[in-house]
């Protein structure tokens, strides 16, 4: 048959896919059968050329809850199959879940998810056998030329012959579950009760089965049956509400949710206000106990005011970067872990507790998050809102100018990023006129500035939108909020 060869990076141009922080994403009208098999195909082309895959080997895939997702995941297993090798089918588990069974299995893997995103849009995330693909393993998928066979789709891009997908297993869902019960100690939620915020997320079966193994007692909230876009850095008013609402009708502990996918998490207090993400980091990585903690410069700095850990490192916000950090950052005699500000933590060590051992899961994981801050609140004997005043009083908030052009972003901070610093000290007093004398300036991704006061103002472009994103920190929750908000407002004069 005549075969079309087709180029990865001209497809992410032609077709609308591309890859993002984290695998490609696209439009679900416009993730056809074919696009879809095209990019498994070069993932599946790069693996066997870096010789991470072998001809009949096996490679997982799993899924979330969106309507377009078995489609995908058909598509997906169709393209292994096309190339020589066994897709195993793990059905619809949370994204740490299937990664957590091609590392245990040394098997690539790949979950076909959206995250957080509207049910318009879906996309693919891609796992080596041994970890998420980093930067280098995009730029050589990117470069792949795949060969197209003639009559395999028509003209809308959809299969001529369907797919019958193999069975799926319950081995990745089982496997993920018995991470936590077996170093746990048993019936360590027991007197907890815990709501349980559903919604759409493919985590809210396993969460339950989890939760209720360990002893707790759970709650089930906000079951839906259509997908709802949860994001953990963006968290609805309704969502707000809902909490404080249920907490009010339920003598919780805290309630637990994730986004679609579950690797992020969303953690209450017992009053049902949701905790930030990267202050739920903190805490977590506080009962891990652990000595190097890697995160995105725009997180909260009570990682490093609190005193808890050996070094704290800042990287490029994206969970590739934080990965890079943390493998660098490995050592025989210390815990390194990771976490971002959409709470997803990411464990690089493996780590021991009373003779028993959590291997290492270097990818966003949501449901240790909950446990360890129910454990830890446990420990110190107090309620989640205690819990939270013992770490330095620092509050974050966030927002965005839409319909701001990239090449103004870069041109505007590029004038806070030159070599010489007092240069840099006289554009941020000339942009922020009534912020004082900057006395830290960061360039690790965007310009994040600090203040005399030790208020923080982060400007990052978006890296895929026209957006100019602002993150601002400061002593309270008032503060931070209308710092951002008049950083708003000034950056809507920089036109």
């Amino acid at each position: 048959m005549a075969e079309q060869q087709v180029q990865i990076d001209q497809l992410m141009t032609s077709s609308g896919v591309a890859f993002g922080t984290s695998g490609v994403r696209g439009l679900v009208v416009e993730m056809t059968d074919q696009v879809c098999w095209l990019y498994v195909s070069a993932f599946i082309q790069y693996l066997k050329s870096s010789q991470q895959l072998q001809v009949g080997g096996k490679v997982a895939v799993a899924g979330d809850l969106r309507f377009s997702s078995p489609r995908i995941m058909a598509a997906a297993m169709r393209a292994v199959r096309d190339h020589g090798c066994e897709p195993i089918n793990c059905g619809h588990v949370p994204t740490p879940a299937v990664a957590l069974y091609g590392f245990s299995h040394g098997l690539p893997s790949m979950m076909v998810t959206g995250s957080h995103i509207p049910d318009d849009r879906n996309g693919i995330k891609f796992n080596t056998p041994t970890g998420e693909i980093l930067k280098a393993d995009e730029l050589a998928i990117r470069e792949q030329s795949v060969s197209l066979p003639d009559g395999q789709f028509d003209s809308l891009g959809k299969f001529v012959q369907p797919y019958i997908v193999p069975e799926a297993i319950a081995a990745a869902h089982d496997d993920y579950i018995k991470r936590f019960t077996d170093f746990l100690p048993a019936g360590c939620l027991s007197g907890k009760t815990v709501g349980l915020y559903e919604h759409s997320s493919v985590s809210r079966d396993c969460l339950k089965v989890l939760l209720e193994a360990l002893g707790a007692s759970v709650i089930s909230l906000g079951r839906s049956e259509q997908f709802i876009s949860v994001d953990t850095e963006a968290i609805r008013p309704e969502d707000v509400l809902l909490a404080q609402q249920w907490a009010g009708e339920h003598d919780l502990d805290c309630i637990i949710s994730t986004d679609g996918d579950g690797d992020r998490p969303l953690v209450s207090d017992e009053n049902g206000n949701w905790l930030r993400g990267d202050v739920a980091g903190v805490l977590c990585a506080e009962y891990m106990q652990a000595d190097r903690v890697v995160t995105p410069v725009s997180s909260n700095s009570a990682v490093e005011k609190s005193g808890y850990f050996e070094s704290v490192e800042r990287t490029q916000i994206g969970s590739p970067y934080v990965i890079e950090a943390m493998t660098a950052l490995l050592s025989s005699d210390q815990t390194v872990v990771g976490y971002e500000a959409n709470g997803g933590f990411l464990q690089a060590s493996d780590i021991m507790r009373d003779g028993e051992v959590m291997r290492s899961l270097p990818t966003r994981d949501a449901a240790i998050v909950p446990l360890a801050i129910l454990l830890l609140a446990d420990k110190k004997a107090m309620t989640i809102s205690a819990l939270l005043m013992t770490l330095p009083a620092r509050y974050t908030a966030s927002d965005r100018l839409k319909a701001f052009p990239t090449t103004l972003s870069q041109s505007i901070l590029a004038t806070m990023q030159t070599d010489n610093y007092l240069d840099n000290i006289a554009a941020i007093q000339q942009r922020f006129p009534d912020l004082g004398m900057p006395i830290d300036i960061n360039t690790v991704d965007g310009v994040r500035m600090t203040f005399e006061n030790e208020d923080i103002v982060h400007l990052r472009p978006s890296g895929n939108a026209p957006e100019l994103r602002c993150y601002t920190e400061s002593a309270s929750t008032e503060r931070a909020e209308t710092l951002n908000q008049n950083c708003i407002a000034l950056m809507k004069t920089w036109h």
